[in-house]
């Protein structure tokens, strides 16, 4: 685990405006400083892309990211957005399959494969979410549901075509509902991705991918949740909203 460097993002989902993106910006930095042991992702709203991205200019530390591609270049896709659209507000990393798109906005594994490697082939990191729902757990589907986001999602990637995959294990049923997987439950899946990234792309790959955790993070269970041999970081949702306790996480999480 010592050579994965831990990833920590802030998922804000739909909330805040770019003046209020600003502030937080600015207090996360304060909040921060130089902390180098971590990488720091901020997942904005489209909205408000441009705002963190011109705040963190002077934060190195802290890397941009967007909450949704799509796989073509341009078209006639009301509401999407594009990888050159991305990279031209200097995203670097972009979040695909989050279950609320699953469940909320039709989101399948064949379409998050497409984004996949439309990511992938325009140099941004992709944060792919799997996980199951609480029927799916309760019936004993986990293993099953995981393999197939994973080997679906993942369809015709290859290692060479991925600057950085990032995987991130959310259990549906610790989105927003303040339960959170136990640790050991949380590091029982994760040991299995890691095991079906080594099925798809070989052990040495598969030991650097690094797979977060989702799911009703906090200041005070971070650190436990992180301190397993296979989490290595977290994409925090509601508890990221507020600078200093995404702060706290961070600071737990390496502590």
């Amino acid at each position: 685990m010592g050579f994965r460097k831990k990833i920590i993002a802030a998922n804000w989902k739909m909330n805040k405006t770019a003046a209020e993106a600003e502030i937080y910006i600015h207090d996360l930095a304060l909040e921060l400083a130089h902390t180098t042991k971590v990488d720091v992702v901020v997942v904005p709203p489209f909205t408000s892309i441009k705002t963190v991205s011109d705040a963190v200019t002077q934060t190195p530390n802290i890397g941009v990211g967007a909450q949704n591609v799509h796989w073509e270049k341009s078209g006639a896709f009301t509401g999407e957005i594009s990888v050159e659209m991305l990279r031209d507000l200097y995203v670097r990393y972009v979040v695909i399959g989050h279950s609320e798109r699953r469940q909320l906005f039709g989101e399948t594994n064949e379409t998050c494969n497409k984004r996949i490697k439309a990511a992938a082939a325009g140099k941004l990191r992709p944060i792919y979410c799997v996980g199951e729902t609480l029927d799916q757990r309760e019936a004993g589907k986990v293993a099953e549901v995981v393999t197939s986001q994973l080997n679906e999602g993942l369809a015709g990637v290859t290692e060479d075509s991925l600057e950085e995959l990032v995987i991130a294990y959310e259990p549906v049923w610790a989105i927003g509902t303040g339960k959170t997987a136990s640790p050991e439950q949380a590091q029982e899946v994760h040991a299995l991705i890691r095991k079906i990234l080594s099925d798809l792309f070989g052990e040495a790959y598969a030991a650097k991918i690094r797979i977060q955790y989702g799911g009703s993070v906090k200041p005070a269970n971070a650190k436990e949740l992180m301190s397993q041999p296979d989490i290595d970081g977290a994409l925090v949702g509601g508890a990221s909203l507020d600078a200093k306790d995404f702060a706290s996480i961070i600071k737990n999480a390496v502590a």
